[in-house]
């Protein structure tokens, strides 16, 4: 038995998402300017090359930083002090797996239009506040236990 409460269970208390969508987009403004940071101070290591390719640059950045987050502590840095985490439906931690897999879903969403505007709707107007990639991998962004 798990020591976390299901949130698939409709008893769950609806608490766990309140305010999460202002929190995630806080968490989200400021891990976008820590890997924005780390990126600018990665370039004058290369003698400003990295200038040539500053969008592989700072894809590859961003998906080692929030995989990293999500794997070890089921939140980014900007999640932990926003203060919610992601957790699987059964209300565990998210392993290393899931972790990757939920960056590289974030990844693609924001790579193409539809899929970032159909992600915003859903976390703006599902029960629960999930965006496309949540739904996909049957995750959930909550308010810190």
């Amino acid at each position: 038995m798990s020591a976390y409460p299901s949130f698939a269970d409709p008893f769950t208390p609806m608490a766990r998402f309140e305010g999460v969508l202002a929190r995630r987009v806080l968490a989200w403004i400021f891990d976008t300017v820590i890997v924005a940071i780390v990126v600018a101070l990665i370039v004058p290591f290369t003698g400003f090359l990295a200038l040539f390719f500053l969008g592989a640059l700072y894809l590859a950045v961003n998906l080692i930083y929030r995989w990293i987050g999500l794997a070890r502590h089921s939140a980014t840095p900007g999640m932990r002090l926003a203060g919610v985490e992601l957790r699987d439906m059964r209300g565990g931690r998210i392993d290393g797996a899931t972790a990757l897999a939920h960056t590289l879903g974030y990844a693609l969403s924001v790579a193409f239009v539809l899929p970032q505007v159909i992600s915003v709707v859903l976390m703006a107007f599902s029960k629960r506040g999930q965006g496309l990639t949540d739904h996909v991998l049957n995750t959930v962004m909550i308010n810190r236990m």
